[in-house]
């Protein structure tokens, strides 16, 4: 390696790392998008202020950017789950068209009008003006999917409005893509001078159809990787250097046309998608790759964006503020016309029009990556068009989420963790009886956020966390004047069989709770419970059977005791209308959930990849505790 690069790569990495750790502080302590702080950061360490990284140095760093660029598509890619969209299809389509259009349309002609008051377009040609007006309308189109789902992630929220979004969000920076491989090759034949003629047309669609195959190429490539049983890291730097050989064929292929006389290029983003797309879509190996991409992204975003303030002037910046921030106007209002016509056109529920542009304020990789190949392809007006753009990405960066955010609470789906809700209430279960281990159990439930109360005979106690029901004593009469408030879990621990019978009996032909438990001082009664769907309870025999559990499968056991804070299990019914009748194959779960067990109308099913779930179904996960509750929010909305 020449010593000139790697000293620029060692002192551009050190930057990256400070970058980082400064926009970190600053999103902890006041919020601050992540990405905004990379940019910022960057400009300041940028030859224009600083000076750490000088300006020679981003040529021979940029094929950083291009790595990051061919992630960026793969991400883009992978989140396209055609099977889960299928129920707001229609709503996605008319949107997506109407925000598409409107935004582009209005976009690229306003800026045309306003090019005089622009600096750097001023004294271009008529014709070059509108080709640099479509540029801006093509990149104000580009959302960010990896924006929204932080948001929603962060909400914990499920619903039409919230699908809608993200399927519009995800095929938009999918279209934007094919949209700027043609806007981007008008832009290169009108400002070369050379006729927007039939042979140019067919030119371009050969282009974009080549990409495509070469995208599907490079998905049986990354296949063909994915199916071996390499370490996940080396799968991961493989992964690195295939994006990274989309870029290499792309030039070598534009290189060797260029020798006999032609004019071809591959559009490497597109190709990029496309890999990801069949991957996700149309192979069992979808959750190791966006487990993968979802690995190695944060630390691409923190090259890319630095790498992207690095090469952005602090002095043209400041000279472009007020232009940016007037297109930035001129651009909500493009997305609110959009929100209202796509609204309308889709025949959605009209509360959705008022705040159904909301979702795609945010802009982020996709976006600033377009920006950067114009920057590099017409660097005597690139960089000043880079700087407008990443002017108007850093205000939707710090306008988008909060608007976002506003926008779920409104829609009503929103899932804050501290009041998790089932079909609009939270879990609930009565304890019968009022000892050590009632209340452990009680204080152990309220921290998983079920709403606890306990049955007691005792008039005198000192619990004050826990909500206390006295009864003078356990009969039919004085529990049906209880407020039990229809618990999804009973159990009684009151030592006396007969007596807990009487009440599981009752309550059985009354409440008909589904989840009922008790336990068992004798035998006797053992039967009897069991008839009337009685969770029974044996200690000793309970005992003896952890104890077997704790030696022949000691990590399982440890989970289901808690004893491995970081892991839990959960059941989970099927309330998602969207979910029935897709495979578990195709369920898209997080790397880190696996099911144990499925059962049906009680009674439990063997699955295989190809069961088809049906609502009602109740599915036992197991996995990390911020992963169950995603599932558990995705699974149960109804």
């Amino acid at each position: 390696m020449d010593i000139t690069i790697f000293k620029y790569l060692t002192g551009f990495f050190v930057v990256s790392i400070a970058a980082f750790q400064i926009a970190k502080f600053f999103q902890k302590k006041i919020h601050f998008p992540l990405i905004t702080g990379l940019i910022l950061t960057g400009i300041l360490a940028g030859s224009s202020f600083l000076g750490f990284i000088p300006e020679t140095a981003l040529p021979k760093l940029n094929f950083l950017n291009e790595i990051a660029l061919a992630i960026i598509a793969f991400s883009a890619g992978a989140e396209l789950h055609l099977e889960e969209l299928r129920s707001r299809l229609n709503s996605i389509k008319w949107m997506t068209i109407a925000q598409l259009g409107v935004t582009f349309l209005a976009s690229s002609i306003f800026v045309f009008f306003m090019s005089g008051y622009i600096p750097f377009m001023v004294k271009l040609d008529f014709n070059v003006r509108i080709a640099i007006a479509m540029l801006f309308g093509t990149i104000f189109v580009a959302r960010s999917p990896s924006s929204a789902i932080a948001i929603i992630n962060e909400m914990r929220a499920r619903g039409p409005f919230v699908k809608t979004a993200m399927g519009v969000t995800v095929v938009i920076d999918v279209l934007v893509i094919i949209l700027f491989a043609v806007t981007f090759a008008i832009v290169k034949t009108i400002i070369s001078g050379e006729a927007l003629n039939l042979s140019f047309l067919m030119i371009l669609l050969l282009e974009i159809a080549i990409s495509i195959i070469i995208g599907y190429i490079y998905g049986k490539i990354l296949q063909v990787l994915l199916l071996t049983k390499l370490y996940f890291n080396i799968k991961a730097f493989l992964i690195v250097l295939i994006g990274y050989s989309i870029y290499v064929l792309k030039h070598w292929i534009g290189y060797q046309a260029s020798l006999a006389g032609h004019h071809f290029e591959l559009e490497a983003l597109l190709i990029a998608i496309i890999a990801s797309f069949y991957i996700t879509n149309y192979t069992s190996y979808n959750h190791e790759f966006e487990e993968i991409i979802n690995r190695i992204s944060p630390l691409i975003y923190i090259i890319f964006f630095t790498l992207t303030g690095n090469s952005l002037s602090l002095q043209t910046l400041i000279k472009v503020v007020e232009i940016a921030l007037i297109l930035f106007c001129v651009r909500l209002l493009s997305l609110i016309l959009g929100g209202f016509i796509g609204t309308w056109v889709a025949k959605d529920d009209i509360k959705y029009g008022k705040i159904s542009w909301m979702p795609y304020i945010t802009q982020a990789g996709v976006a600033i990556g377009l920006t950067t190949m114009v920057s590099e392809t017409y660097p005597e007006w690139g960089h000043e068009f880079e700087t407008i753009i990443i002017a108007i990405i850093v205000l939707n960066q710090i306008i988008g989420p909060p608007l976002f955010k506003w926008a779920i609470k409104y829609a009503g789906e929103a899932h804050k963790k501290q009041v998790y809700q089932v079909t609009g209430t939270q879990h609930k279960a009565i304890i019968f009886s009022l000892d050590s281990i009632s209340l452990a159990l009680a204080r152990l439930l309220k921290q998983e956020n079920w709403a606890v109360k306990i049955v007691t005979t005792q008039k005198e106690h000192n619990v004050q966390d826990i909500e206390i029901l006295h009864v003078e004593e356990y009969n039919k009469q004085n529990i049906s004047k209880l407020d039990l408030d229809n618990p999804d879990t009973i159990i009684l621990l009151y030592p006396d069989d007969e007596r807990n019978f009487e009440i599981a009996e009752w309550l059985y032909e009354t409440i008909g709770s589904p989840n009922m438990i008790t336990r068992l001082d004798s035998g006797s009664f053992a039967h009897k419970f069991k008839d009337i769907g009685v969770k029974v309870i044996e200690p000793t025999a309970a005992m003896v059977n952890l104890l077997d559990h704790l030696v022949r499968a000691p990590e399982a056991t440890n989970i289901l005791l808690g004893f491995d804070k970081d892991q839990d299990t959960v059941d989970v019914e099927i309330r998602n209308p969207d979910l029935l009748g897709l495979r578990i194959r195709d369920l898209h779960l997080p790397q880190d959930v696996i099911i144990l067990s499925l059962k049906r109308r009680g009674n439990t099913v063997i699955t295989h990849g190809y069961t088809q779930l049906r609502i009602g179904d109740i599915l036992t996960f197991v996995g990390s505790k911020e992963s169950l509750e995603q599932v558990r929010l995705r699974f149960e909305y109804s």
